[in-house]
């Protein structure tokens, strides 16, 4: 069974928690398996660029990223990305992409097997492209490119993703990380309440990265260069700029933890160097 992220997360009133919270998929995926490098293939061969990753850079979070699942998936199965643009609602492509069950069944025994590895000392995260910006990209990959999103959209994005999750919800998952883009657009999160609900019902714990101010009660954890205090909510503080700028870094306060992502581009000698300071 996957470690739950909802204990693992600091809180101000002192319960300690996890220190640095790692995205690494782009760097690790050219550095392991070159720049057209693809894990995806199969459960087995995420697997193994999984746990090379973790010996690598040693996240206090083992986090698979879903979008890159279904990206992946797409490029091996074009017909797939045919249908999706086969009918004008602007949700169909999104609503189409996440029904396919193949991506569903690699997910899960991806998740099986990287339970399996982490031994119940790290949870495991689904990292998921919010449903206002999930939305923008598979009406790209359709080719539709600039839709208008509104409120009703956005929830029923957020149904077909809530779908996608119960469906690998009696899996050893430990805690869900919904991903603004960084366009500025400031989304109302509140209609991604019924993600919120799934994940308070396993009591996984449900992360956001680029929340707008006030927002943050709504989830267990938000992550931003700048996370407001919150009642006894645990703030993850985004340094990736500050990190591989070379920087001073925010001390950290009651509740908080780091959240830096690797570019994908980053020299391994620079890496070690800026993780061994993040981490000192």
């Amino acid at each position: 069974m996957s470690p739950r992220l909802l204990d693992d997360l600091p809180r101000p009133s002192g319960a300690p928690g996890l220190r640095v919270w790692l995205k690494t998929s782009g760097y690790a995926r050219r550095l392991l398996l070159g720049e057209a490098g693809d894990p995806w293939e199969s459960a087995a061969s995420y697997l193994a660029f999984f746990n090379q990753a973790q010996g690598l850079l040693r996240p206090d979070v083992g986090v698979v990223e879903v979008g890159e699942l279904y990206r992946s998936w797409l490029a091996r199965h074009p017909a797939l990305k045919a249908e999706m643009g086969s009918k004008k609602r602007a949700a169909f492509p999104l609503k189409r992409m996440l029904e396919e069950e193949g991506p569903r069944q690699l997910l899960a025994e991806v998740v099986e097997a990287v339970a399996a590895s982490l031994r119940g000392q790290t949870p495991l995260v689904l990292a998921l492209p919010s449903p206002r910006r999930w939305l923008a990209e598979a009406a790209a990959l359709a080719g539709r490119d600039g839709i208008d999103i509104d409120a009703d959209l956005i929830e029923d994005a957020t149904m077909y993703m809530a779908d996608l999750v119960r469906a690998v919800s009696g899996h050893p998952v430990g805690g869900l990380l919904l991903e603004e883009g960084s366009d500025g657009v400031a989304a109302d999160v509140g209609a991604y309440r019924t993600l919120v609900n799934i994940g308070r019902h396993y009591r996984w714990g449900v992360a956001l990265r680029g929340a707008p101010d006030g927002t943050a009660r709504d989830f267990d954890t938000i992550i931003s260069a700048a996370p407001a205090g919150v009642g006894d909510l645990a703030r993850g503080l985004d340094v990736s700029d500050a990190l591989w700028s070379g920087l001073p870094l925010a001390a950290l306060g009651a509740g908080q933890f780091y959240f830096a992502e690797i570019p994908e581009s980053a020299q391994p000698e620079a890496v070690l160097q800026h993780l061994a300071r993040l981490r000192g």
